[in-house]
């Protein structure tokens, strides 16, 4: 029997074929010319020439990150720490003024509302590389608790990191500190990386046969002019990703009917849980971020966000603590279908947090930020990899926010990429050959697959209000707290500590 991740990989598949045949084999027989190669947007070498000289005036590098968000400037800190990579010369291609700016965060201001979840298993990247010191030099939120219930009030379940001997289920950061902790992770190492205050226009590809003396590279020209050759091209700039776009890498997936709205609220004492409540149209996320805030991530349809985003915040204080509260429905029993008793035969040793019961969140007083709508949308690119091109981060997927894993997966692909390029480099390989870098989409597509499957099944379980369905939810919610291997298994998972062994 096919697993969710495979009918999930047919369906996108599937639909890339029915839409895009054409246009990929387009690409294909494009991309595998003998000649040189031309991608949209990319001027003749000729016309490079005419523009910038002998094409010894044009920089060379090992590696050219487009994208230096924070996934970028992860695999650019994996590379500068690694003894094998950290003599790679690396460019980083970035319009954003914040790269060349050593701006100060105080730690007196709000918090930003743009955050991540950082899992266990990240956070052990970040401290490999030498990243996570700085991160604790600003405002972190480390969160021991998890609760998770259903607006029919038919279920619930509670995780707590002394059910699998940890210290912690992970930890809230904004976005801001994590990229200033990367950059300056960065900068206090002896690598060498030269930063592009400007966006990519075109990128060409020559093939090894090509009169030009750095034939076989990618040849990048920017926005401000300037050109660059490369011997791998990194795209790490986003869902609308440039780099996929001028390779040729088509993707595929769907938008959700769904918005979301993100922001920062304060509450009268700090809060040390992460809770996420599954509402008829969307889940609500309040998520410790240090001080007596929180963050919000909440999902509602398009019409709801709008006219949430508008209101006065006396009422939208008042809507999210009813959402947060009994509103849509009443508090979870925790004695339905017996409780424990019904699970007894599956339970082995209880977890510490078979023992807990439902609480309230802290309540909301006031919104600390402005609040920000977005779009939600699943998308996944039909390849991370092609001669002298990888993807990661969102270039390579897209994903509902309703685990806070995107990022996770982001990092995911960056040491994974970084760990590829060292192993081609030990064994005199070209960092940029097609064969290399297939060895990295092979570690994290099944892995990114699995994840993407799971987030869209619980996106679509909890998108339908039908009464034997939320009989089979809160059936669901009920075993996930008090069956203790289960329940280990999945806070392993989302941990980022192991494969589930359910999807593997």
């Amino acid at each position: 029997m096919l697993t969710y991740p495979q009918l999930l990989e047919l369906r996108i598949t599937a639909r890339q074929v029915a839409l895009n045949f054409h246009t990929f084999r387009l690409a294909r027989r494009t991309l595998c010319s003998d000649a040189g190669v031309k991608l949209p947007g990319a001027d003749s070498d000729q016309q490079v020439a005419h523009k910038h000289g002998h094409h010894s005036n044009i920089p060379i590098h090992d590696v050219a990150i487009v994208g230096g968000g924070t996934v970028g400037m992860a695999l650019a800190c994996s590379l500068a720490h690694m003894p094998l990579t950290q003599q790679l010369n690396v460019a980083i291609i970035d319009s954003n003024p914040a790269l060349l700016r050593d701006d100060c965060i105080r730690k007196e201001d709000p918090p930003d509302p743009r955050v991540s979840t950082v899992t266990p298993a990240t956070i052990a990247l970040f401290k490999d590389v030498g990243a996570w010191k700085y991160v604790e030099q600003h405002r972190h939120a480390y969160f021991d608790k998890m609760q998770v219930w259903d607006y029919t009030g038919f279920g619930y379940t509670r995780y707590n990191a002394r059910d699998i001997n940890k210290d912690i289920l992970g930890c809230v950061v904004e976005n801001k500190v994590l990229h200033r902790s990367l950059l300056s992770c960065l900068q206090n190492t002896a690598s060498q990386q030269k930063i592009y205050p400007s966006r990519l226009s075109s990128m060409t590809m020559q093939s090894s046969s090509s009169s030009s003396p750095h034939g076989s590279l990618a040849k990048l020209e920017l926005s401000d002019g300037n050109s660059l050759y490369a011997k791998l091209v990194v795209g790490a700039d986003g869902s609308k990703s440039r780099v996929k776009e001028l390779a040729g890498i088509n993707s595929t997936g769907w938008k959700y009917s769904q918005n979301a709205i993100i922001c920062t609220v304060e509450h009268m004492e700090e809060n040390y849980c992460a809770w996420q409540r599954f509402l008829p149209n969307g889940p609500i996320a309040l998520l410790p971020i240090g001080d007596n805030f929180s963050n919000i991530v909440w999902t509602m349809t398009p019409e709801e966000s709008l006219s949430r985003k508008s209101m006065s915040e006396v009422d939208f204080v008042k809507e999210i603590d009813r959402a947060l509260d009994n509103g849509y429905g009443p508090h979870p029993k925790s004695q339905l279908f017996g409780g424990r008793a019904a699970f007894s035969w599956l339970t082995g040793d209880a977890t510490v947090s078979a023992n807990e019961y439902f609480e309230v969140p802290p309540r909301v007083t006031k919104v600390a930020s402005e609040r920000m709508v977005f779009p939600l949308s699943l998308n996944h690119a039909n390849s991370y990899a092609l001669k002298r091109v990888a993807l990661i981060g969102d270039a390579a997927h897209t994903v509902h926010p309703l685990a806070g894993q995107g990022v996770n997966m982001g990092f995911g692909d960056a040491f994974s990429l970084s760990k590829v390029i060292a192993e081609g480099i030990a064994v005199g390989s070209d960092i940029g050959e097609v064969s290399l870098l297939r060895r990295y989409e092979s570690e994290r597509r099944p892995a990114n697959l699995t994840m993407m499957a799971i987030l869209d099944g619980f996106q679509k379980a909890y998108s339908v209000d039908f009464g034997p369905l939320n009989v089979l939810r809160a059936a669901a919610f009920q075993g996930a707290h008090y069956i203790s291997p289960l329940k280990r298994q999945i806070i392993s998972y989302a941990s980022g500590e192991q494969r589930f062994p359910l999807f593997a």
